[in-house]
Order: structure tokens, then sequence, then C-alpha cells
């Protein structure tokens, strides 16, 4: 029987699940593989912290080149994260005709039009389904079950710390700095968790999300992101009461060949599957013009889910090596010389439907005042509610809206907050609620 070699960088969390599973399906993966799976080395700058699985201290070393420049090892695997000297690493072991699998988002959101075009000059494969939804498949649901399809939307839960903290605030009514301390004390959260609270951790994800799905190349840099940190108990009770559930939603809808991108904080109807993911799960909501709206839910992330995917993709890259092949499927569902630059609709043009809060004082002509500056930027009026004195003689009044346009909703906005009536800048959240 044929044994494959592969070079584990990186051994953290995610790094000792892939042994770990590596291990306790070893036989299970030779049957189906056809092959043995050998795992000949493995970096770290650290290698004398024991860890959960059991290794030989000839596979370890803290150089990585050890591995690139290894002739016998065919697949490496990279989970060091980062960008630097992650990037580098790949470009080397590309050169060297290395296939790769990584979970590295990030990376591959920032450099990956470097990477992808780099392997597929080389004719080698870069297994990257761990780095979007962990154990969920989307990626290969992209690039090979829907790719026949147009896809006309992409609604995506895909940050597992963000999820895990708005239902919490919503479920058992915790303020968000509670909830956040918690998320960390169960490893949800890191002790920074600026990458998962502000939304950056799910833009990488949406932007290798997007390349897939329209074959085009996307500049991070354009898509708009906001986090969940100015959400309060207040617009979780008032979501509840008009029918809605908050969710960090990353969304992609394409319309007239022009894709809107964004990540923000969203109501969506509580009967909605999307609305009904709660705790640190992940989903997608896909609409392909011929296959009609595709559910995905799963782990989106945790060393045991993110390990199996990553080992999906050293047997589908093992599988091709047994055959003598490569690039069978192109890396990003195109060839790269085939991918132009993706048109993305400004935020400032976006129309979607608005829930607005106010701290207002408590006196008459106080809605009147605020309504007429909406009405004046072309904004309608869907629903009001007004609330009794909380605090400072602040009241809440609360109106949501029928579609409106991003840029006149910021320029009512900005107006509205100056007034002398308003005691505090006003929070903001879109709505969906014409899902399918």
């Amino acid at each position: 029987m044929k044994n494959i070699n592969i070079g584990l960088i990186g051994l953290g969390n995610i790094g000792t699940g892939v042994v770990k599973l590596l291990q306790q399906n070893e036989e299970l993966i030779t049957r189906k593989l056809g092959a043995k799976l050998v795992l000949k080395k493995i970096a770290d700058i650290d290698i004398t912290t024991p860890r959960a699985v059991k290794l030989n201290k000839n596979q370890l070393t803290t150089d990585a080149k050890e591995i690139i420049n290894d002739k016998d090892i065919s697949i490496i695997i990279e989970l060091m994260g980062g960008y630097e000297p992650a990037r580098t690493l790949l470009l080397e072991a590309i050169s060297q005709g290395k296939h790769i699998v990584t979970a590295n988002k990030a990376l591959l959101a920032t450099h990956g039009n470097e990477i992808f075009l780099a392997a597929e000059q080389k004719g080698i494969d870069i297994g990257f389904e761990a780095s979007v939804g962990g154990t969920i498949p989307i990626i290969k649901t992209l690039k090979e079950s829907l790719v026949a399809n147009k896809i006309n939307s992409i609604l995506g839960i895909m940050n597992g710390t963000s999820n895990f903290i708005l239902t919490k605030m919503t479920d058992e009514d915790k303020k968000f700095d509670v909830v956040l301390k918690e998320a960390q004390a169960l490893g949800f959260a890191e002790a920074d968790p600026t990458f998962d609270v502000e939304g950056i951790d799910t833009a990488h994800k949406l932007a290798i999300t997007l390349s897939l799905a329209y074959g085009e190349k996307i500049n991070l840099k354009e898509i708009y992101c906001e986090g969940i940190t100015k959400i309060g108990s207040e617009d979780i009770a008032f979501a509840k009461e008009l029918g809605y559930r908050i969710k960090l939603l990353a969304i992609a809808i394409m319309k007239n060949y022009v894709v809107e991108a964004r990540i923000h904080p969203t109501m969506i109807p509580s009967a909605h599957l999307l609305a009904n993911v709660n705790q640190n799960y992940n989903a997608f909501h896909i609409v392909g013009d011929a296959s009609g709206p595709v559910f995905l839910f799963g782990q989106g992330s945790g060393m045991m889910p993110t390990a199996s995917a990553v080992l999906s993709d050293i047997i589908d890259i093992a599988r091709n090596i047994l055959k003598g092949i490569s690039g069978r499927t192109p890396l990003r569902s195109i060839n790269e010389a085939a991918m132009g630059d993706i048109k993305l609709k400004p935020m400032d043009e976006i129309e979607t439907k608005y829930y607005f809060r106010f701290s207002a004082v408590d006196r008459p002509g106080v809605l009147s005042k605020i309504s007429g500056i909406l009405g004046e930027n072309n904004i309608s009026i869907a629903t009001v509610i007004q609330k009794a004195r909380i605090e400072n003689s602040a009241v809440p009044v609360v109106m949501t809206t029928y579609k409106a346009k991003e840029k006149n909703v910021r320029e009512a906005l900005k107006k509205i907050d100056k007034l002398d009536i308003v005691l505090d800048k006003t929070i903001l959240i879109r709505i969906e609620d014409e899902l399918n």
C-alpha cells in the first residue's frame, strides 16, 4: 500500500485536532483512501509543551522550511495563522510543487489572488474548506454542487463568537460585556475579541465565499463591515416585540450583475431558519437560480469540527495524487486567468428597511420633528413605539421604516442627532424581512 507523506506547520488547537483525528481514525481513513497518510514532520515555535496527542520527537521541528524542503512530503498543512510568515512559506511551498491545505481565512482573503494564481501556474492543489464555516462544506458546495447555478444570494452567520453573544443576550437577557466575558471563559472568544465582535473575521470569510460564488476577485476593503458592540439589551427587547431576532449577518445579493456585499447586525423574522441558529453555530442560506434555497448548518469552529474539514481536503488531494492528477477542479471554481474584478455596490446605494432607536427628551413635538427630518430625506415610517421615560428624562422612541436608501438614512440621522431633543447617538439596525 502506498504512503502519502504530509507535513504540518502549526501545532496549536486546530493542528492538535488534525493529529488527533489522523490517529484515532487512521484505519478508517486508510481504508477509504486506499493509501496511508503519514504525518512525517510537524513544525511549531513550541515543541516542548505537551499536547493531547502522542508524538515522536523525530517528527517535531521549529523550522518550517524543513517541511517545505523535504522532497518526500507531498502535502503541507498550514495552520499557523496570520499573514506572515504564512504567506511567504506557502509561496515557497507552492514553488516547490507542494500541495497546500490551509484554514487561514485572513491570509486568503487578503493575499488569495496572489496565492491562488501561483498555485494554478505551478499546477498544484489548494484545499481551504476549513477557512470558512469550520466543518460546514460551504466551499465544496459552491465549487462543485452549485457550480451550474447563478447565485442570487448568500446569507450567512459566519462567526460563532458573535452568534454566541447575541444568543445569550436574547435568550437570557444578559448585557454584551457580561456575555463577552463568559465567551472568553469558555474559549469561544479570544482575549482580544476585536476580529470577532467587529465583524472582521466574518468579512474575511465573506470575501472568500464571494470569490467562489461569482468567480471574481474580491477587494476585502470594499466589503462594508459593522460589528455588534453597539447592540444593547433594549434593542434585543424591541426586536422581540417587533417579531425579529438580531444576528450578525453576512449578506451577498446579486442584482443586475452588481453584488451587494455587507456585514452588520440584522433584524430577521424570528420564524426564519437563520434566526434560529444559536449559540456558537454557523449557517449559510444560499439561493441559486436553479437550485432554489439551500441551507447549510453546523459547527463553524472548534478543534475537531475544523480538523474534520482539514482532513477532508487532505484526502481529496491525496486521491488526486494517487490518480496522478491535479487541478481537476479550479481552485476558486473558475480558472484564475478568467477571473475579473467583482463590482460591488457602494454601501450608500443599498436599499433596505431600518430600525432606529432614539433617546429623546420627554417633550411635545419630538415625534413630529424626527419624522419630519426622515420625510425630508425620503424615508417612510412603518411603525413607531414609544416607551416610558427611563433616565435623565430620556424616552426611548423606536421607529421602523419601509425600504430606504442608506445614503438618505445617514443624512437624516446626522441632522436628527444634532437636535437638542435627542440626548444620545441614534442606534441603527438594518432589517431584512423578505428572505426566501
